[in-house]
């Protein structure tokens, strides 16, 4: 069974993984030195995260390196997109008060 997106960004570990991939192609190896998960850890949430899209992995020599897919990642800001005036105009509403106060 495929996991539905949002409950595999739910998880915060994922995330972080998923950000560090977005700087480039990392090893489990790389990874565990990121976070502060155990290589089974690592391990469990590249699974899932494969599962789902997010990531795929390569053979390079003896290692296998991990590659964010961010595709599956549009769905999530098509569904996000009706929702940002809300949070944009809080945003512009704060930068006003804000700029107001250094006045």
């Amino acid at each position: 069974m495929i996991p539905n997106l949002f409950e595999v960004l739910a998880e915060p570990n994922r995330r972080t993984i998923l950000d560090a991939l977005r700087a480039k192609d990392r090893t489990v190896g790389e990874l565990v030195a990121l976070t502060s998960l155990s290589q089974p850890g690592v391990s469990k949430h590249l699974r899932i995260l494969r599962e789902a899209g997010l990531v795929s992995s390569s053979k390079d020599a003896q290692k296998h390196l991990y590659r964010l897919r961010a595709e599956p990642l549009a769905d999530v800001d098509r569904w996000l997109a009706p929702y940002r005036p809300y949070w944009l105009d809080k945003l512009d509403a704060l930068e006003r008060h804000l700029n107001e106060e250094e006045s």
